[in-house]
């Protein structure tokens, strides 16, 4: 389990960054745009390009070789997928915890990279 302070100071900066945002733009009502059917890449619906996100996650996995990049991809993927908004509302839910995870792991590698360069 991850550190309750880490995950705390990430999702502080995340709120900060919202704070930002809404300064900026003010309040934002855009259309979703997303379903299993929108184009995310010319000749690839969302629905096919989350089927092979999920697929390329898996195999990642099965070959040792699983990537923050697979993870992420994947549940962006899948949101991106949905119309139906309490299953829109969940991906979004796991894209941004596995984002907070991904910023986590790197917040710890620079941790320990900083620990390696003092001198013992």
């Amino acid at each position: 389990m991850n550190n309750p302070n880490t995950t705390h100071r990430v999702l502080r900066e995340v709120l900060a960054e919202r704070a930002r945002q809404d300064e900026r733009w003010g309040e934002q009502n855009h259309p979703d745009g997303t379903g299993p059917t929108i184009e995310l890449l010319p000749g690839w619906p969302a629905r096919e390009l989350a089927d092979a996100a999920r697929a390329t996650c898996q195999l990642h996995a099965d070959q040792g070789i699983l990537t923050y990049r697979d993870v992420f991809g994947e549940e962006v993927c899948e949101a991106l997928a949905e119309n139906d908004p309490a299953k829109l509302r969940a991906e979004l839910v796991q894209a941004v915890a596995v984002g907070v995870l991904w910023i986590e792991a790197i917040d710890r590698r620079r941790t320990q990279a900083r620990a390696e360069e003092v001198p013992q």
